[in-house]
């Protein structure tokens, strides 16, 4: 019997192609072509630098082989394939220790790796990686609108992009990718910077084939300040969609906790539209928490406000206006314990996490606090609802 080993993979279907996994591997295992990320067996070693810098877990996956996948099977995935049925030789015990094998073998391939992120049960199947950076889609500029305040210290843009007669299909929670012009400093082609599509899968116009994201001017930013500068009837290249597990639920009795600052707001925008279009049916609420730094620095304050509460119950925290505490989404949460709580015990609840990085940590105690409050263990909760399909982070 040939002895199984562990070889790790990456999966094309949940992967948003941000190469932060090959940029964290201290001994360049990961890889890169227009089409997928990839990781040459012959060079990994298991060393995890990798699975924390990932935002969507699609690097925490792994199968136990006779024989390691090359890199021209891994290129050519467009999803992961499903754990083999490993030979077992001539021997009659072979079959049970090939069986202690593996999963000794994905046991200790998942040792300090974290949670696996899963779409929610009833949501629809997406399309993914359909135009790659060697092929991508081009779009056109339809609209470039400024959606905070002149004085604002965030120039954040609401941008239009129609596909025209191209296919690109996209569900809410999906991002796309911009690969702005021109070569990097070491005079190759700029990789795409991935962004969350803030309309809903019909369109940013009803049934009309344009997306709409919203961007952030960083200061340096190359492809931001591209974007943020685009003008009408420019011509774009777009790679993508990508994602398939930050989805809308379809059961309509599903309710939904968001939580976002700044441009995390985008596939808020895009579930709130989407539910606003379908009709309330089925009883399933969403609340929103939303921070930013002013009111005049909170992308889509005005149109917010107008959505009616019976369909959004928001929460808009600020922290940085004169003469007023600071708060935060997490001191909100608190203030709003009991009824986060009785969400928490809800098990039609689906939560979502999106923004800055720094959020995590402060929504994650606010959590435990609400939560164990209770009595019930956060991250027992947390993981079981992970596994579930009704928890969801995407933080950059």
């Amino acid at each position: 019997m040939k002895q199984p080993v562990k070889q790790h993979l990456i999966d094309p279907e949940i992967c948003i192609r941000c190469h932060s996994c090959e940029a964290a591997c201290p001994i360049g295992a990961i890889e890169h072509n227009g089409n997928n990320v990839v990781v040459k067996a012959e060079a990994c070693n298991f060393c995890m630098a990798c699975i924390p810098v990932c935002p969507t877990g699609s690097i925490d996956e792994w199968r136990v082989v006779e024989t390691p996948y090359t890199l021209d099977e891994q290129y050519g995935w467009t999803e992961l394939p499903a754990q083999a049925t490993l030979a077992s030789g001539a021997d009659e015990d072979a079959p049970e220790a090939l069986d202690s094998a593996v999963a000794e073998l994905l046991a200790d391939a998942h040792k300090g790796a974290g949670g696996k992120a899963k779409a929610p049960a009833s949501a629809s199947k997406p399309s993914v990686n359909l135009y790659p950076m060697g092929k991508p889609a081009q779009a056109t500029v339809q609209g470039n609108y400024r959606l905070t305040g002149e004085n604002a210290d965030a120039d954040v843009r609401l941008i239009i992009l129609d596909f025209g007669a191209q296919r690109f299909p996209v569900l809410e929670g999906q991002s796309l990718g911009i690969i702005p012009p021109g070569l990097d400093k070491d005079g190759k082609p700029h990789l795409p910077r991935l962004y969350s599509v803030s309309s809903p899968r019909d369109g940013e116009r009803p049934n009309y084939n344009n997306v709409s994201l919203t961007v952030k001017r960083a200061p340096g930013g190359v492809c931001s300040n591209y974007v943020c500068d685009l003008k009408k009837g420019d011509k774009v290249d777009v790679t993508g969609p990508f994602g398939a597990t930050f989805l809308l639920p379809e059961d309509p009795k599903a309710r939904l906790l968001m939580i976002c600052t700044g441009t995390g707001s985008a596939p808020f925008r895009a579930f709130t539209m989407r539910r606003q279009r379908e009709g309330l049916r089925g009883g399933g609420d969403m609340t929103l928490f939303f921070g930013a730094r002013t009111p005049d620095s909170l992308p889509y304050f005005g149109p917010l406000n107008k959505v009616p509460s019976r369909i959004l119950r928001k929460h808009m925290v600020f922290s940085r206006i004169p003469g007023v505490p600071k708060e935060y989404v997490q001191d909100r949460m608190l203030v709003e314990a009991e009824d986060v709580a009785e969400m928490l015990a809800d098990p039609n609840l689906h939560i979502y996490i999106c923004g800055l990085r720094g959020m995590e940590e402060g929504v994650e105690k606010a959590f435990v606090n609400i939560a164990e409050s209770t009595g019930t263990p956060w991250a027992t909760l947390r993981d079981a609802m992970r596994g579930e399909g009704r928890y969801h982070v995407e933080t950059y």
